[in-house]
C-alpha cells in the first residue's frame, strides 16, 4: 500500500500544556467547556497505559489541581478520550467499565444537569459500541459521532467510523472510507466545528502520526502529515473551532508526554487555546 509522504511545512510545535496540569505522568487529550474556564483531559503512565480522566478549572487566573471527574471509574477501570460537546450538554468518554478487569474500551456519555453536576455515564449502545475498542469519541456540529474502532469488517487494522443517531435512540454507524480509512491503522480523528478540518491519528508502519485533511465540497482530501517529532507518536488530536490550530501530545523528555501546540495556517488566531486569566 502507498500512502502520501508529504509533511506539512509549519511552524514548531511548542509546549502547551500550563504548569498546573503538569505531573511526571502522561498527559492528553485536553477538551474545553464553551466558556474555556473547564478543561478536561486524560492522564496515563510513562508506557501511555492505565489511563485515567481528570479535569481542572480556571479560578483566580490559574488552572485547579487536576482532580478526578465525578463520573470517573477507581482503577484498575481505564477511563479516557474526554470531549465536551460544543454546547456543553455532554461529555463523551471511553472507559473499560462494562468488562471487569477487562481492558475493551467502549463509548460513554454523561449529560449535565440544570445543577452544572454531570449526571450518570451511560453506555452508548450497538452498533456505535462494538466487540472491538473504540477511542477518541467526537461529535461534530450535526450531532454525528466521529471515533476510532478497530471492530471487524473495516478497510484496514483501524478504521474511523460516523454514528448517527436516529429516532427512539438508535445510531446508524458508517465506516468513513478513503482516504480517511485506509488499510493502515486510523484510530483517532477530530474535526473542525466549521466541519472543513479534520485531523487523523494514524500508524502507517512507522507509529503513530497527525495527517491533515480538508473538505472539497462532498470529499476530503489529505493535505499531508503534521510536522512534529519523528521518534515518538503523536495522539489525542484538538482542533480550535476554526481548525487552524491544533493540541495534540507527545513525549516530552523528563516529563514523559505532555500536551503540544501547532499553528495549522500561517496568522492563526492566538485566542485559542482558552487562557485562565482573571
Amino acid at each position: 500500500m502507498s500512502f502520501s509522504a508529504v509533511t506539512l511545512l509549519l511552524a514548531a510545535a511548542v509546549h502547551w500544556t500550563p504548569s498546573q496540569l503538569s505531573s511526571p505522568a502522561y498527559e492528553s487529550s485536553p477538551s474545553f467547556t464553551p466558556d474555556g474556564r473547564e478543561v478536561y483531559f486524560m492522564r496515563a503512565d510513562r508506557r501511555f497505559q492505565n489511563y485515567r480522566l481528570v479535569w481542572s478549572r480556571c479560578e483566580g487566573g490559574r488552572w485547579t489541581a487536576p482532580v478526578s471527574p465525578s463520573f470517573a471509574a477507581a482503577p484498575p477501570v481505564l477511563d479516557a478520550d474526554p470531549h465536551v460537546s460544543a454546547d456543553g450538554r455532554r461529555l463523551y468518554f471511553v472507559s473499560s467499565r462494562h468488562q471487569a478487569g477487562g481492558d475493551d474500551l467502549d463509548i460513554f456519555v454523561v449529560e449535565r444537569m440544570p445543577s452544572g453536576a454531570w449526571g450518570e455515564a451511560r453506555r452508548l449502545p450497538a452498533p456505535v459500541n462494538s466487540s472491538a475498542s473504540e477511542l477518541l469519541p467526537r461529535e461534530d456540529t450535526q450531532g454525528r459521532l466521529w471515533f476510532g474502532s478497530s471492530r471487524p469488517g473495516g478497510m484496514g487494522q483501524g478504521d474511523i467510523y460516523v454514528a448517527t443517531p436516529l429516532a427512539g435512540g438508535a445510531w446508524q454507524v458508517a465506516n468513513a472510507g478513503p482516504p480517511i480509512s485506509t488499510p493502515a491503522n486510523e484510530y483517532e480523528a477530530d474535526i473542525s466545528r466549521d466541519g472543513r478540518t479534520m485531523v487523523v491519528v494514524a500508524d502507517r508502519g512507522d507509529r503513530s502520526h497527525l495527517y491533515r485533511y480538508t473538505r472539497d465540497g462532498e470529499r476530503w482530501v489529505e493535505q499531508g502529515r503534521i510536522a512534529a517529532r519523528d521518534d515518538v507518536f503523536q495522539v489525542g488530536p484538538l482542533l480550535s473551532p476554526d481548525g487552524r490550530r491544533l493540541l495534540f501530545a507527545q513525549a516530552d523528555a523528563e516529563r514523559s508526554g505532555e500536551i503540544f501546540l501547532v499553528d495549522l495556517v500561517p496568522g492563526a488566531a492566538t485566542d485559542w487555546p482558552p487562557a485562565c486569566k482573571r
